[in-house]
């Protein structure tokens, strides 16, 4: 055996190694599959497995590649991944180190939208119910948007035009880039913790969906749901559709728009005030003239005319219902008496002092009870025998 082709496993490993990391067709190399066994580690690197009918293989994204991503991968997700093949020494096995990962079949923009779209609609925050009404005459208007951009100056010439009462505080954040959703958030916090406005505009100009991209931030959305402030989301153009739309009160195709939809039109309301002011002089002239009927119809009436006449016609009319008065209360009177001595006679043949006074005795016993049978009484029992003059203490015997 010649010992010169003898080798230890981790030789063997790191020339694998070389010979790999030096073909050019394993450098950038994309791999369409299935994720299975995804997992993310403490030290934010994502290990998993690609699988389709075939075969699978392992694959490691370390955190720096990790954190660009725009979507979370799950397993069962199909996907195409972009990356080197090698070997890992320690373990001997040949895997895919990952720096990118596209969903097959859609933009990771878009599968990032669906993901946080479904996300928060399952937490309500799209929910109308907590939709807040946008004011119809706000003075103080809030503007979150770029101060170099078209947007600020489009929403400012409109509220000139429409509403030049209100007054316009611009909130400038970046609307593009990394550094624009945590911007964007903070603004919005700080107009609802100081009540800045009376509405709030969050938006910008057109753009691609990557220029658009930070009014799909969550961070950005649960700003603008927790606002106490109506806001309107106003990005892009109108087939540009965003998180932020969804989340806010009300959706504005432009920043045009959104002037338009928080301002009334002074020149309509001028326009109303004219009419109202018309219908209340013409409305006034008419009460005015059925008031003047009515008094002159006072006028005319006798009493105005000659109020001594009226109160001589009053006096003969209280005399006569005075006289039917006394009339009604003495023959009233005189129907009280009448019946008051027909009751009484009848009570006075019903007392039994004039059955006394016929000759007839009461008998009744100690306890007041009157004797009415021989029952009532035995031998030696005392009575009293009430006569019409006096009374008799009597014994049975």
């Amino acid at each position: 055996m010649d010992n010169r082709n003898i080798m230890t496993v981790t030789e063997l490993n790191e020339y694998l190694k070389r010979v790999l990391d030096s073909m050019p067709r394993l450098e950038n190399i994309y791999i369409r599959g299935e994720l299975s066994n995804y997992k993310v580690y403490p030290s934010g690197h994502h290990y998993f497995t690609l699988k389709d009918a075939g075969g699978a293989l392992k694959c490691v994204m370390f955190k720096s590649s990790a954190v660009r991503l725009r979507f979370r991968p799950q397993d069962g997700m199909k996907v195409i991944a972009m990356g080197r093949v090698t070997v890992y020494p320690r373990d001997g096995a040949y895997q895919l180190y990952v720096s990118s990962i596209t969903p097959d079949g859609v933009g990771d923009l878009q599968m990032a939208f669906e993901q946080l779209k479904e996300k928060l609609y399952k937490e309500g925050l799209f929910d109308p119910a907590h939709k807040k009404p946008i004011p119809a005459c706000p003075l103080r208007v809030g503007v979150v948007t770029s101060s170099a951009g078209a947007a600020v100056h489009d929403i400012i010439r409109v509220l000139r035009k429409r509403w030049p009462v209100a007054k316009v505080l611009l909130l400038p954040v970046r609307v593009q880039g990394e550094e624009a959703p945590p911007e964007i958030a903070a603004a919005v916090r700080y107009a609802g913790k100081y009540s800045v406005a009376d509405v709030l505009i969050v938006g910008r100009g057109g753009g691609s969906m990557e220029d658009l991209w930070c009014f799909n931030d969550e961070r950005v959305a649960r700003a603008i749901f927790d606002c106490p402030i109506p806001v309107i989301s106003a990005v892009g153009h109108e087939p540009d559709v965003t998180i932020s739309d969804f989340v806010a009160d009300l959706r504005a195709a432009t920043p045009s728009n959104a002037a338009e939809l928080c301002s009334p039109d002074i020149r309509e309301l001028r326009a109303a005030v004219r009419d109202l002011s018309a219908r209340a002089a013409g409305s006034m002239e008419k009460r005015l003239a059925r008031e003047r009927e009515r008094l002159d119809s006072l006028a005319n009436r006798r009493i105005m005319q000659d109020p001594k006449n009226y109160l001589d016609a009053c006096r003969q009319t209280l005399d006569t219902r005075s006289e039917r008065l006394m009339a009604l209360m003495s023959a009233a009177l005189a129907e009280t008496r009448r019946s008051y001595a027909e009751k009484a006679a009848r009570l006075d043949a019903m007392s039994p002092l004039k059955v006394l006074g016929r000759g007839y005795s009461i008998a009744v016993r100690p306890d007041g009870r009157v004797i009415k049978s021989k029952k009532d009484v035995k031998s030696g029992d005392g009575f009293t025998l009430k006569l019409q003059k006096g009374e008799i203490e009597c014994a049975v015997k």
